[in-house]
């Protein structure tokens, strides 16, 4: 069975202290046995992420994390690691198991500041006497409380149109119109399938019930005079960028894979604010370029051959680049004079806004690959066009 790309799927984290029953309420929620339970204090000690199809809503991803009350050095980097969890939770499932302490406390306060939304579930109430709670009262010994608290979860999650691809293409490309997908088939491309974002659209076309038609590059012009009807959309691959732009009529909208992505998964005018940050670079700037996966490179590879050259060629100056792949990252933030990053698809939203975040509080503009692509080569303003967007140089 195919599994739906953990980057579309909400992330239900669980929190709460050593042997609040959290693994316990995730088997309970789930009917299976997804978490290893024990009555030792600490089996959970990485976060553990578990996919299921929770029904009525479809697939979402439970994180099982350390105890926020773990104790030693070790202890202190498990509850590190819990935390970081954070950037990329879109609902918190807080486990109280009898009164609710300052580490919970502590923890809706973050979660408020980071606007997450949260439940406080007061579990073992087969044990524990609770009066009036804010809350749900569970027990995921007897499954007193679990029906309320799935209901509950379910309702929270279909208020968020964050996670349904219907939303990437759903104001671009009417039912029963279509949108033409350009993507080049070079040696960056993978061996017999499609990248992530062009799948992703692909599926969010058809379930907005549009259709697409999908072209190389080369075969664009004739595509366009092979259809009577002009598209709702043409988007495209951002290295093909300024091919497609002289082969559509400017009253077509044409925009890029990356810069809807940045639409979808950040914030596409925080972005595009960091673009303009390219005009301040000087000689000796250090740019950031960040993936957020890892991925075999290519002799002409996008992020560390083409942008890098591309930048050179625009300001003239002698940039100084750094590379970061993965999740994880680090930097010496008063060095970086802007970031630079890919199109996110291996990110969920809240994940990519936690990045943003991160470095807007530091005074580091962000952008990304498709928006500086475009900058670089002066067809901005265009693709900016279909998402209501005026620019100027």
């Amino acid at each position: 069975m195919k599994k739906t790309p953990s980057s579309v799927i909400p992330n239900i984290a669980v929190f709460g202290k050593r042997n609040s029953g959290k693994s316990s309420l995730i088997n309970a929620l789930t009917g299976q046995s997804l978490a290893i339970v024990s009555d030792i204090a600490g089996t959970t000690t990485d976060p553990v992420y578990k996919s299921f199809e929770l029904l009525p809503f479809g697939p979402v991803v439970f994180i099982d994390t350390a105890g926020l009350d773990d104790e030693g050095e070790l202890g202190e980097k498990r509850i590190e690691k819990t935390l970081e969890v954070l950037n990329k939770t879109d609902l918190a499932l807080i486990v109280i198991d009898g009164e609710i302490t300052d580490l919970e406390k502590n923890l809706i306060k973050t979660l408020q500041k980071k606007q997450i939304d949260f439940i406080k579930i007061f579990n073992k109430s087969d044990i524990r006497n609770y009066e009036k709670v804010d809350g749900v009262k569970t027990s995921a010994l007897n499954g007193e409380g679990i029906g309320e608290l799935k209901l509950k979860i379910v309702s929270l999650l279909k208020k968020k149109d964050d996670f349904f691809l219907e939303g990437l293409l759903s104001d671009l490309v009417k039912p029963g119109g279509y949108a033409v997908f350009v993507v080049p088939i070079d040696e960056e491309a993978p061996k017999g399938r499609l990248i992530l974002p062009q799948v992703q659209a692909i599926r969010s076309a058809l379930d907005n019930d549009s259709f697409c038609l999908v072209v190389k590059e080369r075969e664009l012009y004739y595509a366009l005079n092979l259809v009577k009807q002009n598209p709702d959309i043409v988007i495209t691959d951002s290295q093909a960028f300024l091919k497609v732009a002289a082969d559509v009529p400017g009253e077509i909208p044409m925009t890029s894979f990356s810069i809807l992505f940045a639409r979808f998964k950040g914030d596409l005018e925080l972005f595009v604010e960091g673009a303009r940050e390219i005009e301040n670079l000087k000689d000796g700037d250090k740019v950031l370029i960040m993936e957020a996966c890892s991925h075999h490179q290519i002799g002409d590879d996008i992020g560390t051959v083409k942008i890098p050259r591309l930048l050179r060629q625009y300001t003239g100056k002698k940039l100084d680049f750094v590379f970061h792949k993965g999740r994880g990252f680090d930097f010496e933030k008063n060095r970086v004079k802007l970031v630079i990053h890919c199109g996110g698809c291996m990110l969920n939203r809240r994940a990519m806004l936690s990045r943003m975040d991160f470095f807007k509080e530091n005074g580091i503009k962000i952008t990304n690959y498709g928006i500086t692509i475009a900058y670089t080569l002066g067809i901005l303003p265009r693709a900016l066009k279909p998402f209501g967007i005026e620019f100027e140089y």
